[in-house]
């Protein structure tokens, strides 16, 4: 079979490319290297160019006879989107609305989209997360991925598509040494800048109504999170279609066990700087993954200790690939 990955030079799309490849899949993956690296692709055929470009993509998967479709090439930063918000929906709505015009157009009629926990925005409680949960983004960013997995449920009643979204929780580590995360836009690597540039690290918020007072994230590896979207294909194989599943660990760590953790595997003593709460920031967001794990039979693999272990190790490469 023959995939198409947008965004596949990228720091989670590049996990799939591998593993896709692994299992012995045609792999073609379109991305405009803006934050992606030509590198990280590897041995897959690699089209440079942006999804927005329908007469583009529909060259691409019929040149190709592309059958499926993995979409991660989308703005990704919260606050950036609060900042420009046509900016993301042009990006992202716009991005997806010329990838699934491309895609009727060519026949090409699967696709594993790449949502967001940030479509949930703030959990009206502490307890895990439900995919049939309250959706309220807090961001811009969170109501593009929202609007689009709207979008992809209306094409689906019109067409015929097949798809599965995936709301990821918070994403961590490497699978291997080059292909780790070098945006310094998530908790570890932003830990792990601060400790290479001498500076202390920030704390946002100190009196959250959880055990040590920080915010509880939960935590996924990325190779785990990679193996979710084989399994969400092969799910819409044996009847799992048109689908929205949580992936995470259903475990949450704190800001502050985090970097405990980074302590212990890095051997490096952190001394963070305390600050006031940012607005929007819940005080606990884990997920609740008994859908996936008993539809799919996908569980996380990976604990809070091997993600640091994997990011520390691709973080001191030095040239594992932005974002």
């Amino acid at each position: 079979m023959t995939w198409l990955v947008t965004g596949g030079a990228g720091y989670i799309g590049a996990h799939v490319v591998r593993l896709l490849g692994e299992r012995g899949d045609d792999v073609v993956v379109l991305d405009n290297l803006s934050t992606g690296s030509r590198e990280a692709v590897g041995a897959a055929k690699l089209v440079e160019g942006d999804v927005a470009d329908t007469a583009l993509v529909t060259e691409v998967l019929r040149d190709n006879s592309v059958r499926g479709v993995v979409h991660f090439a989308a703005k990704k930063q919260v606050g950036e989107s609060v900042a420009d918000p046509l900016l993301y929906y042009r990006e992202n709505v716009g991005g997806l609305a010329s990838l699934l015009t491309a895609m009727t157009a060519a026949g090409t009629d699967t696709i594993v989209f790449s949502s967001s926990a940030a479509t949930y925005g703030m959990p009206v409680d502490s307890a895990p997360i439900r995919e049939d949960s309250r959706l309220a983004p807090e961001s811009p960013y969170g109501y593009t991925k929202v609007v689009c997995e709207q979008m992809l449920a209306d094409v689906a009643r019109a067409t015929g598509l097949h798809y599965s979204s995936l709301r990821y929780f918070n994403v961590a580590g490497a699978g291997t040494d080059e292909l780790g995360d070098r945006a310094v836009l998530n908790l570890i690597p932003i830990v792990f800048h601060a400790m290479g540039s001498g500076e202390a690290p920030r704390v946002f918020g100190t009196d959250y109504p959880t055990p040590d007072g920080t915010c509880i994230r939960d935590y996924v590896h990325v190779a785990d999170l990679a193996h979710a979207h084989l399994a969400a294909f092969d799910g819409m194989q044996n009847g799992h279609d048109r689908q929205t599943f949580n992936v995470g660990t259903g475990t949450g760590s704190s800001v502050l066990e985090v970097m405990r953790c980074i302590e212990a595997v890095t051997g490096k003593a952190i001394d963070p700087v305390m600050a006031d709460r940012r607005p929007g920031d819940p005080a606990s967001a884990v997920a609740a993954v008994e859908k996936i794990r008993d539809a799919l039979g996908w569980e996380a693999k990976h604990d809070l200790q091997s993600m640091v272990a994997s990011a520390w190790s691709a973080f001191n490469r030095g040239d594992a690939p932005r974002a």
